[in-house]
């Protein structure tokens, strides 16, 4: 139930605290974006002070990812069941600390350890900061507008890791750990004064402890199969067994929510087609985006010699465009309905990714770089706020914190296994004499898988366009996006 301290006016307009609000939840979000982007540039000078070996420094990024995708789910239901606003306040405090101690570490164990309790913090503020605008905001206009801004903050707080993490690690690799943890305690107190108080669940059938378990177990070890699959080898006997674990747990966390009063994953909710477009689409834009972030920036560092900040310029215009239109595109979502979005930015993310194959070893960043990193910056903007809207438009509010952590688990679980797929196609693929003609050569193969994986987005988002026989075409949550609050709570009865 939104506060009335907190509710739009009569007129739509947003009170301050309404505002405030919105804030905290977004700084949650951009330290997240932030803490992934961050941390890459910062490896080779964390490696030099610790002494830690490659595949150590390895953990350190797959550490976060592990905590954060493999506990999304639990995340999410917990902020259902347990309090939104709890949930997200502790696991904010918690990430505070873990910042704190990655910071201050003389440790290669500590620093993993910390990077994997900021990613199960995540795991718990994601979701819940999620549900917590879309039980706050009403449904249409009001929502996508703030969804819009919401999903902006991710954005940008990537890009600006990049530029920052070059500037920090000139002087510390340490600033770069640290950084966040001032940040977090100051949206921590705005968020003790500001967030709406939400009540628990009331008529919840108990805990799905055994779901909570297996669920959780699943995501762990599929992530981590995934991360360590191009390392072990993905015909391995153990990355075949692990997988095959994979499959048996989530066959068994399937039969026990289908049979649970209270499960973690109400299994009906992914009967709608809208609904398994939102996750799917989730999984291949994030996928193929950082597929090609992996690739471009070694492409970058490696064989054009550019600095880490360079680098991070290079990118910067694709986040600087997110930015920007953020104020804008919850107006286009209402206009043109979410679907019609996703495609338009799967479109120019493909087109974006074509003009890239055009590099070569004496590039002109004006002529071949900056219009892919415009086009991405587009498709980012387009696609991300409207994925978050379809997923969430239609959803009762006490599952709001079980779709939200649904489709950061798409996103999450998607970005691990696609990059290790191109990891794992530029590495069979890797010249035995390695001069840099033939190691360009060697990432276009990479190039065209992720080129692919969004060629499959896009194709999955287009079979939501086809109009339904004796309906219109535009989608239920576009007529309710246009509807005044009075007309969507009868748009919503008849439907």
């Amino acid at each position: 139930m939104t506060s009335p301290l907190i509710s739009p006016t009569s007129e739509g307009r947003w009170t301050p605290r309404l505002w405030g609000t919105l804030l905290v939840l977004c700084a949650a979000m951009f330290l997240d974006a932030l803490d992934v982007s961050m941390v890459g540039v910062a490896l080779p000078s964390i490696g030099a002070d610790l002494g830690l070996s490659t595949s150590a420094l390895q953990w350190i990024v797959s550490g976060y990812i592990l905590g954060y995708g493999g506990l999304l789910l639990l995340g999410g239901r917990a902020a259902d069941l347990l309090g939104r606003r709890q949930v997200f306040l502790v696991a904010l405090g918690v990430f505070a600390l873990a910042s704190l101690l990655g910071g201050l570490v003389d440790s290669g164990p500590l620093l993993i350890a910390s990077r994997f309790i900021k990613g199960l913090s995540a795991a718990f503020t994601a979701p819940a900061g999620l549900s917590i605008i879309t039980t706050t905001f009403p449904e249409g206009p009001l929502r996508n507008r703030a969804l819009s801004i919401y999903t902006t903050c991710a954005a940008t707080g990537f890009s600006m890791g990049l530029v920052l993490s070059g500037l920090l690690t000139e002087a510390s690799w340490r600033l770069t750990m640290l950084l966040p943890a001032p940040i977090a305690l100051i949206a921590l107190v705005a968020g003790l004064k500001l967030l709406p108080r939400s009540e628990r669940e009331k008529d919840h059938n108990g805990y799905d402890v055994p779901g909570a378990v297996l669920g959780t177990a699943s995501m762990l070890l599929l992530v981590f199969t995934v991360v360590q699959a191009p390392e072990a080898g993905w015909a391995s006997a153990r990355t075949l067994l692990s997988f095959l674990a994979v499959a048996a747990l989530l066959t068994v966390f399937v039969l026990v929510e289908r049979r649970s009063a209270g499960p973690l994953i109400r299994l009906g909710v992914l009967r709608s087609g809208s609904q398994i477009r939102a996750q799917l689409g989730a999984m291949a834009f994030f996928g193929s985006y950082v597929g090609f972030q992996f690739l471009a920036t070694l492409y970058m560092q490696s064989l054009l010699g550019w600095s880490a900040l360079h680098t991070a310029l290079a990118f910067l215009p694709a986040g600087a465009l997110v930015a920007v239109s953020s104020t804008m595109v919850g107006t286009i979502v209402d206009r043109f309905g979410t679907q019609r979005l996703i495609a338009g930015g799967f479109a120019l993310m493909v087109l974006g990714y074509a003009l890239f194959l055009r590099v070569d070893l004496d590039p002109v960043y004006a002529a071949v770089i900056l219009p892919s990193m415009l086009l991405i910056g587009a498709a980012c903007a387009l696609v991300f706020p409207s994925l978050n809207i379809q997923a969430t438009n239609g959803v009762d509010d006490h599952e709001q914190g079980m779709v939200s952590g649904l489709l950061n688990t798409s996103v999450q679980v998607g970005g691990a296994i696609f990059l290790a797929v191109v990891t794992a196609v530029v590495t069979a693929g890797a010249p035995a004499d390695p001069t840099p003609q033939a190691v360009l050569d060697s990432y276009r193969p990479g190039f065209m898988v992720a080129t692919g994986i969004a060629v499959a987005g896009l194709l999955i988002t287009l079979t939501g366009l086809r109009p339904r026989r004796g309906r219109k075409s535009a989608e239920p949550s576009v007529v309710v996006a246009r509807s005044t609050p009075k007309e969507a709570e009868r748009v919503a009865v008849r439907d």
